[in-house]
């Protein structure tokens, strides 16, 4: 059902790379916003190049983006697209490569769509519902899968937003956790869609909608787990876009550990 907003999203975060990589590879200068977080031109050119690329082919659907104001109009609307242009622009000023570019579509308040694109590499991860989710690169295209490991895990942490309580869980479960690894913004829910890790925690309200919309659809749609501490399922196009009390991505339920 959402093979043509799956392409249309793919195509406009592709379309965002080079702009982004021109910034990337330039002497760049770093805004701080409201919020204490950083922007630079390529989250504002990327924003731009996204939105005029999806509203030429739906036009009436809203948008929800980091780099742009929130019409609450959206909430009005069955279909909204949910966009961080740079996701990890921590990750982007340090030039680590660790920063994506984030694409979700929400229908009736579920996210349906996602596409993570890699500017750097040029890799991308995609997924809608009843799809399942994909990687590529090099034009290669593979269907991934969460790996199915209880013991021995991986656990993602980020690189510069790990915070006390997710260490504390971290160490709560050394029993089963083998290795731990640093991993930048939606890389992390990715590799483990891709069965390369098993485990990765966001414990505080650091993150919005436009941060999870699109792992989300890639882990679920890989089989993977992807809840707020609750267990319940993360909803998007809400009032309030803040995920308050964050959440646990993981392969498998039973590594579902708080």
């Amino acid at each position: 059902m959402w093979e043509e907003q799956l392409e249309a999203a793919i195509e406009a975060g592709v379309k965002a790379i080079d702009g982004i990589l021109e910034i990337y590879n330039s002497d760049f200068s770093v805004e701080i916003k409201d919020d204490n977080s950083p922007v630079t031109l390529a989250d504002k050119n990327a924003d731009k190049v996204i939105r005029e690329c999806l509203h030429n082919k739906y036009p009436e659907y809203a948008f929800l983006t980091e780099e742009s104001d929130d019409d609450k109009e959206r909430l009005n609307n069955d279909y909204v697209w949910i966009v961080d242009p740079v996701d990890g622009t921590k990750d982007f000023v340090a030039r680590d490569g660790g920063f994506t570019t984030n694409i979700a579509l929400a229908y009736k308040h579920e996210a349906v769509v996602g596409v993570v694109v890699v500017p750097l590499t040029g890799e991308i991860y995609f997924a809608a519902k009843g799809l399942g989710a994909f990687y590529r690169k090099d034009g290669v295209t593979k269907r991934i899968h969460v790996n199915d490991k209880i013991d021995n895990l991986t656990v993602y942490k980020s690189v510069f937003h790990t915070k006390a309580n997710e260490e504390a869980m971290i160490e709560k479960h050394k029993d089963k956790i083998a290795k731990i690894e640093k991993w930048g913004s939606a890389l992390k829910p990715c590799r483990i869609a891709q069965g390369l890790g098993e485990l990765t925690y966001r414990l505080n309200d650091g993150t919005k909608e436009w941060d999870t919309a699109a792992s989300q659809v890639i882990v679920e749609q890989a089989g993977g787990i992807f809840l707020d501490p609750n267990r319940q399922r993360i909803m998007y196009n809400r009032e309030d876009v803040h995920n308050r009390i964050g959440y646990v991505i993981c392969n498998r339920i039973e590594n579902f550990l708080l």
